[in-house]
C-alpha cells in the first residue's frame, strides 16, 4: 500500500444524524436564545441561497456571537434540524385545534385538516424549502417521516373522537400511507411553483382519500357530540 495515501475513517450514517443533534437548553434564558436563533434559522433559509447559510451568518443575523451559536449547534444541520422540529411542534398543534364547521364526514376532516396544514406551510417559506427542497439532509427527512408518523397517530385519535372507527385496526398506518401520498403532491406543487398551490392541495385530498376508501366505509357512524373533545 502506498504510505503516502492516508485513508479516511469512515463515519456511519448514525453517527452523522448524532452529530446533527442539538444541544437542548435547561434553563429560561438558553430557550429564548435558541428560539432566536431559529429564528434568524428561518430568515436565511427563507432569502438566502442554500450554501451562504452557516453557523456565522445564523451568529450575524441573530446578533450574538458565534460561541454562542456553537454551544446550541454543533454545526449547520443541527441548526436545521432544531427549526424542522419547531415546525412539526407547530403542525402537531395545529392538527389538535378544533374545526369549524365541525365535520359531518371522515372525508371532510381529511380535507380540512389537509387544508390547515397546506396554508401554515405556505405561510412558512422555510418551511416548505427546508423540507421539500432539493438539499433536504438526511436528518431532517428522518425527523419529517417521524413527524409524519406521529401526524398519524394524532390523525386517527381525530377520527376516533368523532366516528365510529370500531374494527379499523390499521387506522395508523393506512393514514401515514396517506399523509406520505399528500406529501408527493405537495412536492410537485413546490417545485413548480415554489409553494402549494390551491389545486394541488385538492388533488392531495382527493388522493388521500381514494386510497383511505380502500380500507374506510363511505360513512362512519358520528359519535354523539358530547363526546368530542378538543385536545
Amino acid at each position: 500500500m502506498d504510505r503516502g495515501l492516508v485513508r479516511r475513517k469512515s463515519v456511519s450514517p448514525e453517527e452523522i444524524e448524532r452529530r446533527s443533534v442539538p444541544r437542548r437548553p435547561l434553563r429560561a434564558r438558553g430557550v429564548k436564545r435558541v428560539e432566536v436563533l431559529l429564528d434568524a434559522t428561518e430568515h436565511l433559509l427563507a432569502y438566502s441561497h442554500n450554501d451562504d447559510i452557516s453557523l456565522a451568518t445564523i451568529a450575524e443575523q441573530a446578533g450574538v456571537p458565534l460561541p454562542s451559536v456553537y454551544h446550541f449547534f454543533p454545526n449547520r444541520n443541527a441548526a436545521l434540524v432544531a427549526l424542522a422540529g419547531r415546525y412539526h411542534r407547530d403542525l402537531a398543534n395545529l392538527a389538535r385545534q378544533p374545526l369549524d364547521p365541525e365535520p359531518s364526514e371522515w372525508q371532510d376532516l381529511i380535507r380540512m385538516r389537509q387544508r390547515n396544514g397546506a396554508r401554515y406551510l405556505n405561510r412558512h417559506p422555510a418551511a416548505l424549502r427546508l423540507f421539500m427542497g432539493a438539499g433536504v439532509s438526511v436528518e431532517v427527512r428522518h425527523l419529517d417521516l417521524r413527524g409524519n408518523a406521529a401526524l398519524a397517530v394524532s390523525r386517527a385519535e381525530d377520527l376516533r373522537q368523532r366516528f365510529d372507527c370500531s374494527g379499523l385496526l390499521n387506522l395508523e398506518f393506512w393514514l401515514a400511507v396517506s399523509i406520505g401520498i399528500m406529501d408527493g403532491i405537495w412536492a410537485i406543487s413546490y417545485a413548480e411553483h415554489g409553494t402549494i398551490e390551491d389545486v394541488y392541495v385538492a388533488e392531495s385530498s382527493r388522493a388521500a382519500i381514494a386510497y383511505l376508501r380502500c380500507f374506510l366505509p363511505e360513512q362512519l357512524a358520528p359519535r354523539p357530540p358530547h363526546a368530542i373533545v378538543t385536545r
